[in-house]
């Protein structure tokens, strides 16, 4: 009789290890346990145990003592697990004793972020920035891969006097490494150049930032009709999105999607993606998106203020999104007493609750330099008026014999541009001549 045997792949089951720093309350570690577990699954493993050890110092050769390796080894044995992941950065050195204790695959905090963003990044540009941040990370890790890594390589041209195959790996790594920055560089340029051309069409910009998995990339499909990827998990999405969105008054306003912070993010990752986190640097509003409901919302707060310190974009006029307002069973959070300093409103992307108020006061905010006019605009130039459909509030437009009449809010330097048209400016005639003369001064 034949015999069956199932073809579906078995997730990877590790134990996860919280190692309790000192001084650190139990609480605040519980949080972080949690993520780490939350990241585990993110990344499609299976979390078997979890193990809290207490630290007094760090050890050098394992991070934790080396007593408590072996009480992991252990439990690893006991669980039957395929890997460990501990909640910490671990040196080459400790990766290779850790592997040589427990004899199962070892993971710290970045590989488990990193493999994450390799299974998320979809576009051209995301593999590029992901592969770079891996390759970084290999890196000065290769000496803990494995006796097959110090072997010499093999076949013709392969082999140099004396070299081992891990220098060649190493410089094989190295080279890649060096066209993967030649690739984003160029993206970056490509970057710069679409900037410009925002620049040069006068359009503002909102950067959607926050925390992963605070409802950003839902509130984009909320507000302007996109299909961006949404899911419970940390990193739903990886690549950024630039997306149109018109305000209540008709003005524009370009909404940038961004990578989702996460505490401690890893250097590699912050420098592999710089080309998307720089487009920050010209927003003209940051519009932070914070869960409300989750437990760990003001470190996650705090995290993200030391990303955008980091960044030199403390001082950015910002708005406070608390989101997920749903979860909240009817009960308002008066939790704002760490942001007494940004304007914030209440909303639910996934309901739509609150988004009409929301709309509102990014108009208010990105509009509060704007000067009221009234353009007297001949038919001739009535292309003059596009610019201002865009980037202003139009409060009244009329047609009469001459051209069109339009009162608005709009910057300063578009009324700069249009001030030959100008009849009046803060609800005051500028000139008489201006009333009964086309503002081109040729008469019909």
């Amino acid at each position: 009789m034949a015999r069956l045997y199932s073809t579906e792949h078995q997730p990877e089951t590790f134990l996860v290890v919280e190692l309790r720093l000192p001084r650190e309350s139990a609480a605040h570690a519980e949080l972080r346990l949690a993520e780490m577990v939350r990241l585990v699954e993110s990344a499609g493993g299976q979390v078997a145990d979890r193990f809290v050890v207490s630290l007094r110092q760090i050890n050098p050769a394992f991070f934790l003592s080396p007593a408590s390796a072996g009480r992991i080894a252990a439990q690893i044995a006991a669980l039957n697990a395929t890997g460990v992941v501990f909640d910490a950065p671990l040196s080459p050195a400790q990766f290779r004793n850790l592997e040589k204790v427990c004899n199962v695959k070892v993971l710290d905090r970045t590989g488990v972020i990193l493999d994450i963003f390799a299974r998320r990044a979809r576009t051209h540009e995301g593999r590029l920035q992901v592969e770079l941040a891996q390759l970084r990370y290999l890196l000065p890790r290769l000496t803990g891969r494995g006796v097959e890594m110090s072997r010499l390589g093999g076949g013709i041209g392969t082999r140099g006097p004396g070299e081992t195959k891990l220098e060649t790996d190493r410089r094989r790594i190295q080279a890649r490494i060096a066209q993967l920055q030649k690739a984003i560089e160029a993206i970056r340029r490509h970057r710069a150049t679409q900037r410009r051309r925002r620049l040069r069409a006068a359009l503002p910009t909102a950067a959607v930032i926050g925390y992963t998995n605070a409802g950003k990339s839902t509130l984009i499909n909320r507000l302007t009709g996109a299909s961006i990827f949404t899911a419970d998990k940390l990193f739903a999405t990886l690549d950024p999105t630039t997306r149109i969105l018109v305000l209540p008054h008709g003005a524009q306003v370009a909404l940038i999607d961004t990578v989702g912070f996460i505490r401690d993010l890893p250097e590699s990752l912050a420098v592999a993606f710089r080309a998307t986190l720089e487009e920050m640097n010209y927003a003209d509003l940051l519009i932070q998106v914070v869960d409300i409901s989750s437990p760990n919302r003001t470190e996650e707060l705090r995290a993200t203020e030391r990303i955008l310190a980091d960044l030199g974009l403390a001082a950015r006029p910002r708005l406070l999104v608390w989101n997920k307002t749903d979860r909240l069973d009817g009960v308002p959070a008066r939790d704002f007493q760490d942001t007494a300093d940004y304007p914030h409103v209440e909303i639910s992307a996934l309901t739509g609750e609150g988004i009409e108020s929301f709309l509102h006061r990014i108009e208010d905010m990105l509009t509060r330099d704007y000067v009221l006019d009234t353009f007297l605009v001949p038919y001739n130039r009535i292309e003059q008026l596009t610019e201002v459909r865009r980037r202003g509030q139009i409060l009244h437009e009329r047609y009469e014999e001459c051209g069109v009449r339009v009162t608005a809010r709009v910057p300063p330097s578009v009324a700069a541009r249009l001030s030959r048209y100008e009849v009046a400016v803060n609800g005051r005639p500028v000139t008489a001549d201006k009333e009964k003369m086309p503002p081109d001064g040729k008469r019909f």
